[in-house]
Parts: structure tokens; sequence; C-alpha cells
């Protein structure tokens, strides 16, 4: 099957279903979450099923710089041409690097397209590792900008971590993109679609998992707690526990499709995209907002 269609990617060109991925896996009671950690519901906006349906971040430099979205019609034609016909929930850096990530049907190598304040782009290509799944679900970068955290898709114990691209001055477009250590998590974690950091050692992310067995509910929100801030140099582990479902309100009945997230700590609003079922990806798919408390 295509990775694209793994990963239940909407054919929103013709306004068709999700294709659904209902893995019938068992796994440990919920995790409770951490004490007064509450994000309410306080808003919603239409996501726009051709570039909005992926992923988002907030930009804070330049000055002024506008939220950017992903979705299949932001991939330019040069990358799709090339066989990057995925894109996942992008993340910039608070110095205003912007990282998209992409995969690709065959082959052994993923690649981070960074966007650098000044406009220019480049790609940065990276090698997968022994055992690593080739899907490029996410990025998250490190509130130092040095380190990027990257997901795969399906049921996972860990995150990769990587030197940022175009920050960390260990990066280059014409070298590998090597992964520098593993986050070692506490609780398996299903199908998650993006994360961002809240601080330092604290990442909130989203979940589509279909079946609802690891945590007791589906498409969670899912906070991780790390160790100790990425610093590429060792291993960390990190804490899972879910926060909520996220909102799955449409005019149309099926399987919704939990995507990309983003938290501006500028304003303190954290935003999830939520997918809907057939034609309704269409009319109502949503981003929603949430904040603390």
């Amino acid at each position: 099957m295509p990775l694209c269609a793994r990963q239940r990617c909407h054919a929103v060109l013709t306004g068709l279903a999700a294709l659904a991925l209902g893995l019938a896996l068992t796994g440990p009671a919920a995790v409770a979450a951490p004490a007064a950690d509450t994000w309410t519901e306080v808003g919603s906006d239409r996501a726009d099923p051709l570039t909005e349906s992926q992923g988002l971040a907030s930009v804070e430099v330049p000055a002024g710089s506008p939220n950017r979205y992903t979705g299949i019609g932001t991939i330019p034609l040069s990358l799709s041409g090339r066989g990057w016909n995925h894109v996942g929930d992008p993340d910039a850096s608070y110095d205003g690097h912007y990282v998209e990530p992409y995969q690709r049907d065959d082959g052994n190598t993923k690649m981070f397209r960074v966007r650098a304040p000044d406009g220019r782009w480049s790609e940065y290509v990276h090698t997968l590792s022994p055992g690593e799944a080739l899907n490029n679900s996410w990025s998250a970068i490190s509130p130092d900008g040095q380190w990027m955290l990257a997901g795969e898709w399906g049921t996972m114990n860990r995150l990769l971590v990587f030197p940022t691209p175009g920050v960390n001055p260990g990066t280059s477009p014409s070298a590998d993109l090597p992964q520098a250590a593993t986050v070692h998590l506490d609780h398996a974690v299903r199908d998650v679609q993006g994360c961002d950091f809240l601080d330092g050692t604290t990442l909130l992310c989203s979940s589509d998992d279909p079946a609802g067995t690891l945590f007791g509910i589906t498409k969670p929100l899912l906070r991780i707690d790390l160790s100790a801030p990425p610093n590429g140099t060792a291993d960390i582990t990190g804490h899972v526990s879910a926060l909520r479902q996220l909102p799955l309100r449409s005019a149309c009945s099926g399987g919704f499709e939990a995507e990309g997230i983003d938290y501006d700590r500028r304003t303190g609003t954290l935003r999830v995209i939520v997918v809907s079922p057939g034609f309704c990806v269409l009319t109502d798919s949503k981003t929603y907002r949430f904040t603390r408390g």
C-alpha cells in the first residue's frame, strides 16, 4: 500500500473520505494527565482541505509573519516531481527558521525543507537509521533552536532527535542530516501527527489513534514530559499522558483525522487541525483553538 495511504491521507482533490487504518491493538490502561493541565476549547476556524489539512506553525521572526500551513496543495511541483509527495506538520524556531518534514513512497531517505528568516529555502536529507520507519510525520524545534524532534507513524515507543537543519551549525544541505539521539517513551503512542514544545522539557502532541486502546480515548491530545532538554549527545526519556480527546464534530459521520498542532508562546494559544469525514472534509474541517486552564 502506498505510504500516503498508510497514513490515511485525504483525497482532498476529489473530496473523498479518508482511508481507514483501524488497528485492532490492545494496550495498557489510560495514563493519568498531570494535575491541573487542562486545555479548554475557545474557538475554531475552517481548515482548507488543500492547503491547511496537514499541519501548521506560528512564525515569530520576522515580526508580523503570518501563520504557515501545510497540505497537499502546498507541496511545490519541483518536490512532488522528485517523489516528495507527503508533507507533515511543520515548526518554526524562535529565530524564524521554518521547517517542513517531507517523505516519499520509496527509498531510504526523508527530507526537511527549511525556510530561513530572509526567505531562502534549502533542503536537508536524512538517510534512515537502522530500523527507522520511512514516515516523516512532524517536526518540533526545541526552544534553544539547536535540536529538532521528529516522529514516525504507527505504534511507537520513541521520538527521534536531530540537529535542527539550518540552525544548528553542524548541519549543511550538502551533508546527510544525522539522527543525534532518541527520546525513549514510557508509554506507547500511536499515529502521532504533530508535536510542539510547550517549554524546554514539555511537548504537546496530537494523536490520530483510531482505536483508543492506549489511553481509553480516540484522537487524544498528549503531553510528553522529557527527563531533560534534548541536547543531541545523549538519549533521554519521556513520560506520556493523555490530556483530553480532540473535538470530533461534523455534519458528516465517519472517521475523523487529527492532524498537526501548534503552540504560540506569544498568546498561549494551542491550535490543532481536525479533518472531517467523508465529503465534509471540504466544508467543516476545523483548526481548533485552546487555552490552558
